[in-house]
């Protein structure tokens, strides 16, 4: 039998955070399907994450990992002219473009060296409600182990499946989805700037990584025809062309030289982020459209929110997990308000599903 206070339920950066800031006050194990971090979209992190880091005590650790700062955004958005804002503006300073498998195994790391117990290649089975809080099954090396915690956290990522099977309900705001490549960075020098294009069935996504390598994405609906091409990485880099700044930052991509992926990007919510002794973190809880920039930030702030929140359940304070939902569903208004205000700036197509479907969101923002 494993037994342990609190079950983190995946290990993404939502979930590692919550764990490692739970570690040294309670038993916590962390549970992963995956033995290590996949690759996938979202490498983006703004810069008041210093804050978090900084109460966490992992700043001069995330520094020492040397990812790639992140010096401001270049855009075509709204009109033809380009804009360019720098992140000097900025109070907290830079960004970070980031290695994001490395990223998540530095987290995990630091998991581990709290103190908690980290399970990979397995995943809960036969959850069930007990009087002292949730019992379930882990197959370990071909055997069903039984485990015990007093609280579960689903940090599961958009699937939130440990929510939906406890009854919870996942609506979707629209249906984004995102096709994304990985290419070689031919400039060494890369200055550091996020690049984003509006066009007529969606929008693009570009900056330079560490390691020397370039992260490329297309957005549009599901429904929509271009949605083929962002699924086809032979066909999404043939919709590069003629792109403007795009193409000439991505003019020499080598054909088959490209790690590409294919998957879900618009915003959703859980009705209830908590329950009789569980609570959602990260995407399972709150999922954000990319244009916000926001979702690893969201990731890693409501990892650390959803620990404090479960501290003090166990600890027998009554309203924790009502405050932590009430916290997540503020977010939740506040990105809503700057999300429509951001699409409502782009009225070159209007007229095109895409941009028709999101206009109808801020119908009252000026062109």
């Amino acid at each position: 039998m494993i037994e342990a206070d609190i079950a983190v339920i995946g290990a993404g950066p939502a979930g590692a955070v919550c764990a490692l800031n739970l570690a040294p006050l309670h038993r916590v194990l962390l549970i992963d399907r995956q033995v290590e971090p996949r690759a996938r979209i979202g490498e983006s992190l703004i810069p008041a994450v210093r804050r978090l880091f900084g109460d966490m005590r992992l700043w001069d650790s995330f520094v020492a990992q040397g990812h790639m700062p992140h010096h401001g955004n270049r855009s075509i958005w709204g009109s033809p002219g380009t804009t360019e804002t720098q992140a000097l503006r900025d109070l907290d300073g830079a960004g970070w473009h980031l290695d994001r498998a490395r990223f998540e195994q530095w987290l995990r790391g630091h998991a581990r060296d709290r103190g908690a117990a980290i399970l990979t290649g397995t995943f809960p089975r036969d959850l069930r409600q007990s009087p002292t809080g949730w019992c379930f099954e882990l197959e370990i090396d071909g055997r069903a182990i039984p485990a015990c915690a007093r609280l579960i956290v689903d940090a599961t990522g958009r699937s939130a499946s440990i929510a939906r099977s406890l009854g919870a309900r996942r609506t979707a705001d629209d249906r984004l989805v995102c096709g994304w490549f990985y290419c070689a960075e031919r400039d060494a020098m890369a200055s550091g700037l996020t690049d984003i294009q509006a066009e007529a069935d969606g929008w693009w996504y570009t900056a330079p990584l560490p390691s020397g390598r370039r992260v490329i994405a297309f957005h549009t609906d599901a429904d929509l025809p271009a949605a083929e091409d962002a699924a086809d990485p032979d066909r999404l880099r043939g919709r590069l062309r003629d792109r403007g700044i795009l193409s000439d930052l991505l003019h020499d991509i080598e054909p088959g030289s490209v790690e590409a992926g294919f998957c879900a990007a618009h915003g959703a919510m859980l009705d209830r982020p908590v329950g009789s002794s569980w609570l959602a973190v990260g995407d399972a809880a709150l999922s954000f459209d990319p244009l916000s920039s926001q979702g690893l930030f969201n990731a890693i702030y409501t990892g650390l929110a959803g620990a404090e929140s479960a501290d003090r359940h166990l600890s027998g304070d009554g309203s924790a997990l009502g405050e932590y939902a009430s916290r997540i569903a503020s977010i939740r208004d506040a990105y809503q308000t700057h999300l429509s205000a951001w699409y409502g700036m782009e009225r070159r197509w209007a007229d095109q599903p895409f941009w028709r479907r999101r206009l109808v969101m801020n119908p009252s923002v000026p062109a």
